[in-house]
C-alpha cells in the first residue's frame, strides 16, 4: 500500500461518500478494509456491501469493530454461519469497554447450534451482566462457570449457595474462587482438589490461609513470590521471607499491607522504571476505601503507588500528589485510569513520554484543548506545535501557517483540519508529505476524493 496512502486515509474520512468508499472496498486491501471498518458510521450501500461481502476476512473486521454501530455487526448474524462465531468474539479494545449487541443478537448466539460459538458468547469482555446473570442456572456448566467469573457481585445468595454446591467440579471452582479471600475451608478444597491446576498460583495469592496450609504451600517453595503477597499468609512467616535470596520474593514481602514504611525500606526490594508489575490486590480490594489510597499514594513504595494510581476512586488530594510522581508509570496509570487526571498530567505525559501509550492520551476526555494555540503554535517542540491545532479558538491564519510549517508531521495534523481554506487543502493533497493528512479532511470536496482514488490507480 506504499502509493495509496491517500486511498488509506479517504477510508476515514468521516465526509467520504458512498462511491468512494464503495471503490476503496472494491480493491479488497486488507489495509485500507481494516481502516474503513473502523469507521463511526457508513452509508447504508457500504454497510451492506460489507455485510454481504464474499471474502469472509472482510466481514470479520467488520465484527472485530467497535466504532461499528452493535445493530450493524448484530446483522452478520443474518450472513453465513462462519460469522457468527466473531459476532461472538467481538472487539476487546485496549482499556475501553467495547458497545454490547443488542439483547436478541445474544439470544440468538446463546442459542447457536455450534457450543464454540456459544461458548465465545459468554466469554467475550463486551457480554453484558444482565445476559451473563440468568446463566447461573443454565444446563451447560460451561455457562454457569462464566457466570461465577463475571456476575458473582450481583449474585443473590441463593444462586451463589447454588453454585458453591454445583455439581460440576469446574464450576464448583469457578465459585470457590470468588470466596476463598474469606473461607479458609474453600481455599483448602481448591488446593486438595486442584493440586496439579493453574488455580493454585491465583490460590497461594488470594486464597484465605489457614497456617497449617500456608506452611506446607510454603515447603513447596514454588509459590512463595504469590504467597508473600497474600495478605492472610501469617505475619511471621512473612518476615521470615524478607531476606530470602530470589528478589521476586523480597519484593513481595514489601508490599505487604501490615508493614510499616520503615519496614519496607528495611528489606532489600527494587523497582525499575521499566518493570511491568500487576495491581496488588489487597490494594485494588479497598478501592473504595479513601484512607486506604491514601496510604498507598503516600508511601515510598513504587508498587503501592502504582496500584493506587490505577484506581478510579482515587481521592482528589491523591490524585493530585501522584500528577507529580518521580514514577513515570504512577503517572501514566493515573492518566490511564482516573476520570479526573489533571490536563496538566495528560499534556506533559504526552509531549515527552516515551512509552507508546503516551500516543493514546489524546482520546481521554481531560486532554486540554481551549487555549492550546496561544501556548505552542511558536513553540520549538514539533508535536507541541501540532497541538495547538487541537484548540477550537485557532484561526484559520493559524492553521494555514501551520499548514506550511518546516516539519511534515505538524503540516500533516493541520492538512487534517477543517477551518484549512480548500485551495491550500488541494495543495496539500497533492504533496506525497501531506496526502495522508489532506485525505482524511472532512471539508476536501467529495470531486476531489473520486480525483484521488483516480491518480492513485483506483479502478472506478
Amino acid at each position: 500500500m506504499t502509493d495509496r496512502y491517500g486511498a488509506y486515509a479517504l477510508a476515514g474520512n468521516p465526509a467520504a461518500p458512498a462511491d468512494v468508499l464503495l471503490r476503496l472496498l472494491a480493491l479488497n486491501d486488507r489495509s485500507i478494509t481494516y481502516r474503513l471498518s473502523y469507521r463511526a458510521a457508513f452509508p447504508d450501500e457500504v454497510a451492506e456491501a460489507m455485510l454481504t461481502h464474499p471474502e469472509r476476512w472482510v466481514r470479520h473486521l467488520l465484527a472485530d469493530s467497535f466504532t461499528a454501530a452493535p445493530q450493524l455487526r448484530a446483522r452478520l448474524l443474518d450472513g453465513p454461519a462462519s460469522d457468527a462465531m466473531a459476532v461472538a468474539i467481538g472487539p476487546n479494545p485496549y482499556r475501553i469497554q467495547a458497545p454490547p449487541l443488542p439483547d436478541e443478537a445474544y439470544e440468538r448466539l446463546l442459542n447457536h447450534e455450534r457450543g464454540h460459538v456459544r461458548h465465545e458468547t459468554v466469554g467475550a469482555p463486551s457480554t453484558p451482566d444482565h445476559v451473563l446473570v440468568p446463566l447461573v442456572g443454565h444446563a451447560d456448566p460451561l455457562f454457569r462457570r462464566a457466570a461465577c467469573r463475571r456476575v458473582w457481585h450481583l449474585l443473590d445468595t441463593d444462586a451463589r449457595s447454588a453454585l458453591l454446591a454445583d455439581p460440576d467440579r469446574a464450576v464448583r471452582t469457578a465459585a470457590s474462587l470468588q470466596v476463598m479471600d474469606q473461607d479458609e475451608e474453600r481455599t483448602e478444597e481448591i488446593v486438595r482438589t486442584q493440586a496439579e491446576s493453574w488455580h493454585l498460583g491465583e490460590v497461594a495469592e488470594r486464597g484465605k490461609l489457614g497456617r497449617a496450609l500456608a506452611e506446607r504451600l510454603m515447603a513447596d517453595e514454588v509459590l512463595l513470590a504469590r504467597l508473600a503477597l497474600n495478605p492472610t499468609l501469617p505475619a511471621d512467616l512473612a518476615a521470615g521471607l524478607a531476606d530470602h535470596a530470589d528478589p521476586a520474593v523480597r519484593l513481595a514481602v514489601s508490599a505487604r499491607p501490615e508493614l510499616s514504611e520503615d519496614e519496607r525500606a528495611a528489606i532489600d526490594w527494587r523497582i525499575d522504571p521499566e518493570d511491568r508489575l500487576p495491581g496488588l490486590w489487597w490494594v485494588w480490594n479497598a478501592r473504595h476505601d479513601p484512607e486506604t489510597l491514601r496510604r498507598c499514594a503516600t508511601s515510598a513504595h513504587t508498587w503501592l503507588r502504582r496500584t493506587a494510581a490505577s484506581c478510579p476512586g482515587l481521592p482528589q488530594d491523591s490524585v493530585e500528589l501522584l500528577a507529580g510522581d518521580a514514577d513515570f508509570a504512577v503517572r501514566l496509570l493515573l492518566a490511564e485510569c482516573h476520570p479526573e487526571a489533571p490536563a496538566e498530567l495528560l499534556l506533559d505525559l504526552y509531549l515527552h513520554g516515551t512509552h507508546r501509550a503516551v500516543a493514546m492520551l489524546t482520546s481521554r476526555p481531560g486532554f486540554p484543548a481551549a487555549g492550546l494555540a496561544r501556548r505552542f503554535a511558536d513553540a520549538p517542540d514539533p508535536r507541541a506545535r501540532a497541538l495547538a491545532l487541537r484548540d477550537p479558538a485557532a484561526t484559520r491564519e493559524l492553521v494555514e501557517r501551520l499548514s506550511r510549517d518546516p516539519e511534515a508531521g505538524v503540516r500533516r495534523t493541520a492538512a487534517r483540519d477543517p477551518r484549512l481554506p480548500v485551495p491550500r487543502l488541494l495543495e496539500l493533497l497533492a504533496d506525497p508529505d501531506t496526502v495522508s493528512g489532506a485525505a482524511a479532511n472532512p471539508a476536501l470536496p467529495p470531486r476531489e476524493m473520486a480525483a484521488l482514488l483516480d491518480r492513485e490507480g483506483i479502478p472506478r
